[in-house]
């Protein structure tokens, strides 16, 4: 496709804010995909691109969370592991099956999920993962990757911030190594997807390169951000994010 400097102007700053918010709290590509959709990129090609750029925004962000010691990499790595084949899972079963139900099961999900992190104000101030060891450890960590896997595989928008919520929740780590976890598996799952985009040509190096330049400078913005203010900036915009994902699937049922 051709490129004129507009679908530059309307994608690269998109990606750059996207990055920053993706390293803060996960949900970059619900600013980036509608910035490459609407600037007239095929959706294809728009999801591959898209993937190329965030792929070295996170390995960015990765590598300075992992730099500050702010990674369990073990677990990260595992769960890294189980979501790939989650992932690959999720995409086989979109081909079989419509996707829009789970838009209306995350209408009811999110609202849940948002009220809860409100209410518990404590959540995600403190490592607490010594209160989850053994067996239980391991499960969790099994099955909680394979179906966040699945959902990115089979949906996708936000899963960042599900994972987040997962490292806090269930295994009850801080915002922030949370957060670096997450990276970790992101980092994963987004060079599966673009193994498969690249083998299928739907990427743009054209748009991609100085997309990825830019995504690399917003996930470092956002990396610092976190590294400086840790869980009081990742709270209220990992909030902000669930309320845009909201959104973003009230207005696709509309």
């Amino acid at each position: 496709m051709g490129l004129s400097l507009t679908v530059y102007l309307m994608v690269l700053p998109a990606v750059f804010l996207a990055g920053v918010l993706d390293a803060i709290a996960g949900g970059g590509g619900l600013l980036s995909v509608p910035a490459y959709l609407a600037a007239g990129v095929p959706p294809h090609l728009a999801l591959g691109t898209n993937k190329f750029s965030a792929f070295f925004g996170t390995a960015v962000a990765t590598a300075r969370y992992v730099k500050h010691g702010i990674v369990d990499l073990r677990t990260a790595l595992v769960t890294a592991a189980c979501a790939v084949l989650g992932s690959l899972l999720g995409a086989r079963a979109v081909l079989a099956i419509d996707p829009t139900f789970l838009k209306y099961v995350l209408l009811v999900v999110i609202p849940i999920i948002t009220l809860g992190t409100l209410r518990k104000t404590s959540l995600g101030q403190l490592q607490e993962t010594y209160l989850i060891s053994g067996r239980r450890r391991q499960i969790l960590v099994l099955v909680g990757g394979i179906l966040l896997g699945f959902y990115d595989g089979f949906f996708g928008p936000g899963t960042g911030s599900f994972l987040i919520l997962f490292f806090v929740w269930a295994l009850r780590y801080d915002f922030v190594s949370a957060n670096g976890n997450t990276k970790v598996v992101n980092l994963a799952t987004n060079m599966a997807a673009l193994v498969m985009f690249l083998v299928h040509g739907k990427v743009s190096f054209a748009l991609g390169i100085p997309a990825a330049i830019c995504g690399i400078f917003g996930n470092w913005v956002g990396s610092k951000l976190v590294i400086l203010r840790g869980a009081q900036l990742i709270r209220p915009v990992f909030l902000s994010v669930l309320a845009l994902l909201l959104g973003k699937i009230i207005y696709d049922l509309m």
